[in-house]
């Protein structure tokens, strides 16, 4: 049986992906983007391992993963921002759109990200 997702439609809400080399970079980054109201939140999660090519080498790196909620009309604003303070020539960017949540979370992270 497949279990039911309860709350509200996300009304635009998503979840932008950004690693970082490290954890200052990490704190630097999610700091100024809730300061500037680009994201209601940023959550790191630390020590992942990435394994990718670069430059035709295999890469294996230790790094901090950024999940920041915004919404999707501060999307192109928050990809600027991240790219201006991030230290990798190629950042990963990636945008998860939200389909539901919890009304009361959805409400306060649409409240925290303005135009």
């Amino acid at each position: 049986m497949v279990p039911v997702l309860m709350g509200k439609t996300s009304k635009g809400v998503v979840i932008v992906l950004t690693t970082v080399p490290s954890r200052p970079v990490a704190v630097r980054i999610s700091e100024a983007l809730v300061r500037k109201n680009l994201v209601g939140c940023a959550t790191i999660l630390a020590n992942v391992r990435s394994f990718y090519k670069w430059e035709g080498r295999m890469e294996k790196s230790r790094e901090f993963l950024v999940m920041l909620k915004t919404t999707g009309r501060r999307y192109s604003a928050l990809e600027r921002a991240i790219k201006a303070m991030h230290p990798y020539r190629v950042p990963e960017i990636l945008s998860i759109p939200v389909n539901r949540g919890y009304a009361p979370y959805l409400g306060w992270l649409s409240g925290e990200v303005v135009d």
